[in-house]
């Protein structure tokens, strides 16, 4: 995987990063999950903004990403991406979600975000396998870095040590090599 991929475990609220990616609803506002948890760490200006921007642009379909603020958050800002739900694999899922990841590394380079940090996004009540949506992950994120300079440094935060494990041995059996050392 690409030296400026590292994999950790960790909370992704409480990393140092200039902007971290919220694995959001379509809506917006908020939900469970690492939504639920970015927004109430965030704070009531996270849910402020995102509320304005559900207004203005009714939301965000799945695939592409927003950018926010980031509240009381350690980071900058917030990207804000919607993953597809899981329906067998049929309906697109794996395009969608290669979207997601893609279209928030492009905000973050637009934006010369030095540093991002993704969660696991679509694995938790969206359903998505963790070792395809793993595989999907490592390999649009190790892409778009050999095509741009900004992102400098992405992280994958994995909440759970089984995630940890996985994406660590996803990123060991991709051909160009393994990711950076985690934390």
């Amino acid at each position: 995987m690409h030296s400026r991929l590292r994999i950790i475990q960790g909370d992704i609220t409480r990393q140092q990063v200039d902007v971290i990616v919220n694995a959001a609803n379509s809506s917006l506002l908020g939900g469970g999950g690492v939504d639920g948890a970015i927004h109430r760490a965030a704070g009531p200006a996270l849910l402020a903004e995102c509320r304005q921007l559900a207004a203005s642009r009714g939301g965000c379909p799945t695939g592409e990403a927003v950018l926010t603020g980031a509240g009381n958050l350690p980071a900058r800002a917030v990207i804000h991406t919607v993953g597809p739900v899981w329906r067998g694999g049929g309906q697109g899922e794996a395009e969608l979600l290669a979207s997601a990841y893609n279209n928030s590394l492009q905000l973050a380079a637009e934006h010369r975000f030095a540093t991002i940090a993704f969660p696991a996004i679509s694995t938790g009540i969206y359903g998505y396998p963790k070792a395809a949506a793993a595989t999907i992950a490592l390999r649009t994120i190790s892409q778009f870095l050999q095509q741009h300079d900004y992102p400098q440094q992405v992280w994958l935060v994995c909440f759970d040590e089984e995630s940890y494990r996985l994406y660590r041995q996803h990123s060991e059996q991709a051909d160009d090599g393994g990711a950076a050392a985690g934390e």
